[in-house]
């Protein structure tokens, strides 16, 4: 079932790759899926054990204005570009010398697929798949092949919810585990990056992979810390502070999930 960027509800041919992701303790060993022929690479690095995250001191601010970064980030239609080549150049500026080159597809297996945040005079500014959260670059118009998706989601820690929005408006909400105290899932605006069909026990039928990365964990389970939307076998945690960062649903909420939602999608932590 091809997955494009212009047709949502469908999927693409499948490609092996091993993939590792902040919340679960293993390389996960996983089929990926996504809209073009290219993706993010899989988590690398070493697990290690991360330090205990700081204790900030907070003074209470009486009738504190609500932080701009919480304003829900849901828009009625976003724009995405899908690699078309076998790379992608990426510089700071729009015009400027490339810094590096984006592999399509990436190690995963995955397609290259980014949300697009900006575009100017032949070039598109596009979120990346790195640190520090919410980093950008741009990259030739010409590289990409753009589309538009109305989907975007929201989960919002406090109620530990997730609202899928379809042309700026709430379609579903659906139940699930956020971060514990000591790692918790990082807040802001990040997207989809990739499609897992995971073979190993943990994750679910299917898990995302999007371009948040964990403010505590920098390294995790054979990968950097990144941040996963995916299942679980632990059905009981769904609904409370119980993962590593990952965003976990109950496997029958991620798979009506991996079969509406392009990668590039915004995926927003409030």
């Amino acid at each position: 079932m091809p997955f494009l960027p212009t047709e949502p509800r469908r999927r693409a041919p499948l490609v092996a790759a091993a993939v590792a992701v902040v919340c679960a303790g293993v390389v996960a060993v996983a089929l990926t899926s996504g809209m073009s022929t290219g993706a993010p690479a899989p988590t690398r690095a070493a697990a290690v054990s991360a330090p205990a995250a700081p204790t900030a001191t907070r003074t209470p601010t009486p009738a504190a204005s609500p932080r701009a970064e919480d304003a829900v980030d849901a828009p009625a239609s976003t724009t995405v570009a899908a690699a078309t080549g076998r790379t992608v150049p990426v510089s700071s500026t729009p015009g400027g010398k490339a810094t590096e080159q984006l592999a399509n597809p990436q190690a995963s297996g995955a397609p290259l697929v980014f949300r697009v945040t900006d575009q100017r005079d032949g070039w598109v500014q596009v979120q990346l798949a790195r640190r520090p959260n919410g980093s950008t670059g741009w990259v030739p118009a010409a590289s990409v092949k753009t589309s538009t998706t109305p989907f975007a989601i929201v989960v919002t820690e406090s109620t530990n919810t997730l609202d899928l929005y379809q042309a700026g408006r709430v379609v579903d909400s659906y139940p699930v585990a956020t971060g514990t105290g000591g790692t918790p899932t990082p807040t802001g605006r990040f997207a989809l990056t990739e499609l897992l069909a995971p073979t190993n026990d943990g994750y679910g039928p299917y898990a995302y992979g999007t371009t948040a990365f964990s403010d505590v964990l920098n390294s995790f389970g054979g990968g950097p810390g990144q941040i996963g939307l995916h299942g679980t076998d632990d059905a009981s945690s769904i609904g409370t502070d119980a993962s590593h960062g990952c965003v976990r649903m109950r496997n029958a909420d991620i798979t009506a999930l991996a079969e509406r939602l392009p990668l590039g999608t915004p995926f927003q932590v409030r």
